[in-house]
């Protein structure tokens, strides 16, 4: 885990492999009360989720090779 330290209206930038692509640029908008508020730049097709409804969406979708196929019929 890489651990980063920002103060309000710093960013941190995702990249892609080749390191100059931004796929995620995350701001730190708001310091306080026990709570940071984080905003997040992505491209439409870059899924953004809080974790727990990740979980949810992966929990949700079937493994990969695990599609199961009818054989026979009436």
């Amino acid at each position: 885990m890489l651990v980063l330290t920002r103060k309000s209206q710093e960013t941190i930038v995702v990249g892609g492999a080749d390191g100059l692509e931004r796929l995620v640029t995350v701001t730190v908008l708001e310091i306080g009360a026990g709570k940071v508020k984080l905003g997040f730049q992505a491209r439409d097709s870059v899924p953004v989720h809080r974790g727990e409804v990740w979980e949810r969406i992966r929990a949700a979708k079937p493994p990969p090779g695990s599609e199961v196929t009818a054989v026979g019929g009436p």
